[in-house]
Parts: C-alpha cells; sequence; structure tokens
C-alpha cells in the first residue's frame, strides 16, 4: 500500500473509528467518497490548511452533511483547525468540535452549516456567485486577487431535494465556470436502492442545466478523480458536474453497497474487518501512521504556499493600485454607515401616505449608495417587492459587476444562495419576495439564524392588505413562525421612520439575519414614531394620566388603527396608550426597567391589534387582555372591504378596548 492509499484509508479508519465510539452516525459518504477529499485537498485545492480562513482560498462544502466525519478526519489529518484527535473521538457529544452535522462558526474549516439535504448545493452557488462579482470588481489584469473555485460534494439525496434543481439551473444560467459539483452517485438512501423513487438521468439533467458533465468511474482512482477536476477548471463558460461513481460504506464487506452502511455504525466486528479489508496496518482504535501524519503535514506545508504567492500579488496590487486597498477594506471589514444613518434626508419624515414597501425601495437606493457591496434581489417580484437598486446593473453571465440579482421564480435557492453570498464575506446581501412565500424560504432561514448570518430578508403584502390575490397570497400564520425563529429578528413597521429603522438595524447587524415585513397598501405618516423603533417597541402615542386607563399596543398597519382608536375612546373617557411593537425580538432584548417603562407591570387592561395569527401576543397582554388579531384565512375583495370584514375598524378596537376596561 502506497502512501496515497495509507492516507485515503486514513480518512476511512477514523471515520469509522468516531461513528463507532459514538454509537451514532452516518459511515457510508466518508467510507464511500474518501478517494475524492484527499485527491481534491491534497491536489487540486487553493487552499492554506494553517489558514483556514484565507480570504482567496477555494471554499469546499459538503452539502451531504451526515457525512461530517469525512470533513473532521480530514481537518484532523490536515491540521485544519488543529483540530485534535480527541475531538475526533469525540464526535456527536455534547460541547465537541465535531457535531453530527458540520456546524459554520463552530468547527474552524467548516464552510456551510450543512444538514437539510440540497441546502448546501444552493449555498455553493451563491459562494460562486459571489467569487464572480468580486472578482469583476476588483481583479486587474496580471491581478487576479480574487480568484478561487467553490467546490460542493452531495449525493443522490441532495439530487432529489427540489432546491438542487433551482440553484443549478440558475448556476447554468449564469455561466458560473468556477462552480465545481462532485455527485457521489452510489444508488442507495435510507429505504433502500434509489430505484424505487429516483431513476432520472441527473447528468442529462445537468446538461440541460448548461453544465459541463464529466464521469468517473472508479471512485477510488485517484488519477481519473484528478483528471476531472482539471478537466472541470479547464471548462471557462460552463459549472461542471463531476459524476463520482462510489461504493457506499466502501472497504467494509457486510455492509459496503448496502442501505444499512448509510446511517448506523459499522459494528465492531465490521470495523474490525473494515481494517483487515483495506490491509490498515495499525490494529488499536484511531491509530493512524506517523508517515501518514507525516504526508499530511508535508501536503500542508507545501498547500500553505499558495496563501504566500497571493500574500506578493496582493502587495503588488495596492502597491500599484493604492486606491483599490480602501475599496477592498470597505467591501471585506464593513462601511462605515453613520453618516447617512445620522443625516436628516435618511429620517425625513414623509408627507404622504406610502406602502412601506415603496419605503423601503427608497431607503434600500439611499444604502445602496453609501453601500457599493450591497447586492440582492428578488425572487421575480422585483418591482413588487421594490427591491431593484438604480444605475447597480444586472448581474449576469455577460455582467457580474451587476448587484440586482436575478433569481427567477425560485425562492428556495435564493434563500440559501443568499446565505452563500453572505458565507462567501466580502458583500452585504439581502433576498426578497411576497410574506406568505417565505414558507418557501423558512427552512434556509432557519440556516441563516442557526449560523447567525447578516442577510436581510425583505418580505412585502404582509397580511389580508394584499386584498383581490385572496386567501392564497395573504399571510396569517407566517410572522409568528419567523417570530419563533431564535437569532432572527423581525421587523413590522409603521411608516417611513419605522422602515428607516429596520433597514438600519437590518444593515448594522452583525449576529443574524433581519426579516423586514412590508405593507403593499398605503400607511400614513404617524406624527409620534421615531428612531425609538430600534429598541423593538416604544410609546407611539401617550395618555394623558399617569396612569393609562388601557394599553394598546400594534405592529405595522394597525399603529394607525390603535391610534385612531384612542382618539375616539377620549370621547368616552377612556384615555389609552398606544404602544408600537415593530420587533418584538429587539423589545424583549431591552432592560426591565425600559419594559417596565413601556408596558407597566401595574396596567393590566391591554389589547393588541395585528392583522396575522394571534400567536405570541399573549405574553403581552396577559390573562386580562385580548387580542384583536386574525382567527381564519382571508378572503378575496378590497384590502378595506376586508379589514372592515375581519374587525381590523375603529369602531371594533373602541368596543373590545372597553370590554377589557369594564371587565
Amino acid at each position: 500500500m502506497n502512501i496515497e492509499e495509507m492516507s485515503v484509508n486514513a480518512i476511512r479508519v477514523l471515520s469509522a473509528d468516531a461513528i463507532q465510539k459514538a454509537n451514532s452516525g452516518h459511515p457510508g459518504l466518508p467510507l464511500g467518497t474518501a478517494p475524492v477529499a484527499y485527491e481534491l485537498f491534497a491536489k487540486h485545492m487553493n487552499y492554506n490548511p494553517h489558514n483556514p480562513d484565507w480570504v482567496n482560498r477555494d471554499r469546499f462544502v459538503l452539502s451531504g452533511g451526515h457525512g461530517s466525519m469525512l470533513l473532521y478526519s480530514l481537518f484532523h489529518l490536515f491540521g485544519i483547525g488543529n483540530l485534535s484527535l480527541e475531538e475526533v473521538k469525540n464526535f456527536r457529544q455534547f460541547g465537541s468540535l465535531t457535531p453530527g452535522h458540520p456546524e459554520y462558526g463552530h468547527t474552524v474549516g467548516v464552510e456551510a452549516t450543512t444538514g437539510p439535504l440540497g441546502q448546501g448545493m444552493a449555498m455553493a452557488v451563491g459562494m460562486a456567485m459571489a467569487e464572480a462579482h468580486l472578482s469583476s470588481v476588483f481583479n486587474k489584469e496580471g491581478f487576479p486577487v480574487v480568484d478561487h473555485y467553490t467546490y460542493v460534494l452531495g449525493g443522490d439525496g441532495c439530487m432529489m431535494e427540489g432546491i438542487s434543481s433551482e440553484c443549478f439551473s440558475l448556476a447554468g444560467t449564469l455561466g458560473l465556470s468556477k462552480l465545481i459539483v462532485f455527485y457521489d452517485s452510489n444508488n442507495i438512501s435510507i429505504e433502500g436502492s434509489t430505484d424505487i423513487a429516483f431513476t432520472e438521468d441527473v447528468v442529462t439533467r445537468f446538461k440541460a442545466f448548461g453544465f459541463q458533465t464529466i464521469e468517473v468511474e472508479d471512485g477510488n482512482d485517484l488519477e481519473a478523480i484528478g483528471k476531472a477536476i482539471e478537466e472541470a477548471k479547464a471548462d471557462k463558460t460552463r459549472p461542471s458536474l463531476i459524476k463520482v461513481n462510489t461504493l457506499i460504506g466502501y472497504g467494509c464487506p457486510a455492509k459496503q453497497g448496502k442501505a444499512s452502511a448509510h446511517g448506523e455504525p459499522l459494528g465492531v466486528d465490521n470495523v474490525a474487518a473494515l481494517k483487515e479489508n483495506i490491509n490498515w496496518p495499525c490494529k488499536g482504535d484511531f491509530e493512524v501512521p506517523k508517515e501518514v501524519y507525516d504526508h499530511y503535514k508535508e501536503l500542508a506545508d507545501n498547500m500553505a504556499k499558495a496563501e504566500d504567492k497571493w500574500n506578493e500579488l496582493f502587495a503588488a496590487y495596492v502597491e500599484k493600485y493604492p486606491e483599490m486597498k480602501e475599496l477592498w477594506d470597505n467591501y471585506f471589514d464593513g462601511y462605515d454607515m453613520s453618516d447617512l444613518f445620522n443625516s436628516d434626508e435618511y429620517w425625513a419624515k414623509g408627507d404622504k401616505p406610502e406602502a412601506t414597501r415603496s419605503t423601503s425601495g427608497t431607503i434600500l437606493n439611499m444604502i445602496k449608495k453609501a453601500m457599493p457591496n450591497l447586492i440582492g434581489g428578488s425572487a421575480d417580484l422585483a418591482p413588487s417587492n421594490k427591491t431593484n437598486m438604480k444605475d447597480a446593473g444586472d448581474f449576469s453571465k455577460d455582467n457580474y459587476a451587476g448587484t440586482n440579482l436575478h433569481f427567477g421564480v425560485r425562492e428556495q435557492a435564493m434563500a440559501a444562495i443568499g446565505n452563500g453570498l453572505a458565507l462567501h464575506g466580502g458583500l452585504k446581501a439581502f433576498v426578497a419576495t411576497f410574506f406568505v412565500f417565505s414558507d418557501y424560504v423558512k427552512p434556509m432561514a432557519r440556516l441563516s439564524a442557526l449560523m447567525k448570518l447578516p442577510l436581510t430578508y425583505v418580505f412585502t403584502h404582509d397580511s389580508i392588505g394584499v386584498g383581490e390575490d385572496g386567501p392564497t397570497h395573504e399571510p396569517i400564520e407566517q410572522l409568528a413562525a419567523f417570530r419563533s425563529l431564535p437569532d432572527f429578528t423581525v421587523f413590522r413597521p409603521c411608516d417611513r421612520t419605522e422602515t428607516a429603522a429596520a433597514w438600519m438595524y437590518a444593515v448594522e447587524n452583525e449576529c443574524g439575519p433581519t426579516g423586514l415585513v412590508l405593507t403593499r397598501q398605503n400607511l400614513p405618516q404617524i406624527e409620534g414614531s421615531s428612531k425609538d423603533a430600534l429598541k423593538g417597541g416604544y410609546v407611539i402615542a401617550e395618555s394623558e394620566k399617569a396612569v393609562p386607563d388601557a394599553i394598546i399596543i400594534a405592529s405595522g398597519s394597525e399603529v394607525s388603527l390603535a391610534i385612531n382608536a384612542k382618539e375616539e375612546l377620549k370621547k368616552s373617557g377612556i384615555d389609552v396608550r398606544v404602544v408600537s411593537m415593530p420587533s418584538m425580538e429587539l423589545f424583549d432584548k431591552q432592560s426591565a426597567e425600559y419594559k417596565e417603562s413601556v408596558l407597566p407591570n401595574g396596567v393590566r387592561k391591554r389589547v393588541a391589534v395585528e392583522a396575522l395569527s394571534d400567536f405570541g401576543w399573549y405574553k403581552y397582554v396577559g390573562l386580562d387582555g385580548r387580542v384583536i388579531a386574525m382567527e381564519g384565512f382571508g378572503a378575496s375583495g378590497p384590502a378595506a372591504t376586508l379589514f372592515e370584514h375581519f374587525g381590523f375598524t375603529v369602531d371594533n378596537v373602541v368596543k373590545t378596548v372597553k370590554e377589557v376596561v369594564n371587565a
């Protein structure tokens, strides 16, 4: 057995031992694809194991995240992140750096949190789009300072998920030639042979997408894998699919090629049989020969020279183009937005009713002027979402410099691509669609939150105010769903001032995604709205009494309704405070003293008003309060008619407040 075979088998052995020790995991993928991982990293990756955050590194995304031990074994052997053998032994244990699925920000070297199949594929497309755009911004003749590939590995499960078709159709349209997809084709899924549910010709599908397609007949043939990678790199106009025919659970006589190799430990006896079958020289668990470690160290040291060479190139680049250094720093370290966010223009009150989606479009273009690395777009709804950036150009195969992204009718891919853009670095990304279609977006938004990515989601047409399109297009439960998502901040602004606050927060938030939930219909500009919206909830219309008779809490389009109800209640001698609550998440983070000043515990008579589900409101209104909300789906008709029909009227709010006060 030569050193390369031993190095490949080291990945297999460490993976099998770790999964067996944990008595949990997925050995099939690491055993089958170890040669692909070794060949790619050892000979073809532009990557520095000593500095896995190097900005111009090639990216590798394991879309089949269940096969995480492939990464951890590789990281340990290459010394990436100094991942220790002890951490490998603690696979899937609480607090370890080797969780069941790869987690971005938790384990050094992991480029993306992958778990739900297919999402890693789309995030890789986003990374490739980021590389293409940044290269168009920064590269000069003789100075390719942004020049790297994005590789992604997944199997039949990733190919079955619809998101992969969405993202690869777009990738082919865009001609992302630095995207290389490895298809681990082993014809096995959890329930058995893929033939029971998946018989399509994947290669032909990718040809239709506009990919170059290459097939490796034997997944253990390092030379053939290497030739395929170089052939993929040689195509400068198309992304590439490399189909690698593998044997799931390779090397384990009793398990290879079987569904049982996918998602359960091999068993002690089978691990021993694996080692014997591949002629592994060590008998103990987690034993790797010194010469293998030495080989990986030599590889890592040689790979590090790529960054050294790039550093020399970049130094010469900034010497010749000193103005590009400031631009580079702004892109990768962030723009100072204080001038814009402290300007009177940014916070100027509107003088006429306007839909918050329209206000958002105006503010978005103001931000774009101060932040040229803002990039994003909509799932074929930019005219309705008001997310087109003027004079920014359209990102396309012929113009990677454009920053308006056109995702087509592909909400799932759009959100995951947005994650990929954010993960890559150097760009501030946003995505947009109708709020009701956030149902397509939710799994990807969940990963945005899990990774704490600063991706902005623009959701318009936020309630029954959608009107004539009817209940299929009128969101009800979606706002409660996003409010329940940890580390995801939701803003539902009531006017221009609050919309400006929402965008300011989204741009400055580096700790997670932000969702802007915006109206289709015009809303009045409210005199009492202010920057206090950044606190999530604040008093927008105060009671004349030291202790108000009641408190009305509302968000978005219902804030003006609450204020109008306040004026009507005065005629009956009931004096209420109106609280605008654009962001429950931010309000909940405020100090106890601030929250008491807005919602004093001594005032238990409370009514919340929101034209969506009531779920989540009772923590603010309590047992003595009421919520005016949607109790079912909407209907088709003019927005004004629907608001009246479903009880979002001054009369109903007044009636409800009186009932609460007099109870």
